[in-house]
């Protein structure tokens, strides 16, 4: 079973893989989010939604559910 953005804790740093294009906003493709990047979970909000994120020096914040869009590889795997 594939990894996504959205399984990260808080400090890890991942590459994305790939993702769902019709599922993922042109801007976060646009900011980075693209196959090949590092992401990194820099925290979460309170509730756990929305993801604070470093893509490739970026710092974005994107929802759980358009995270879960996103297939990442661990660095460290």
């Amino acid at each position: 079973m594939p990894k996504t953005l959205a399984d990260l804790t808080v400090g890890e740093v991942a590459i994305i893989d790939s993702f769902e294009v019709e599922q993922l906003p042109m801007k976060l493709i646009e900011m980075g989010c693209l196959p090949g990047n590092e992401v990194g979970l820099l925290q979460l909000a309170p509730q756990g939604d929305p993801l604070y994120l470093n893509v490739s020096g970026a710092h974005l914040a994107i929802r759980r559910e358009t995270a879960a869009c996103i297939n990442v590889r661990k660095l460290n795997e």
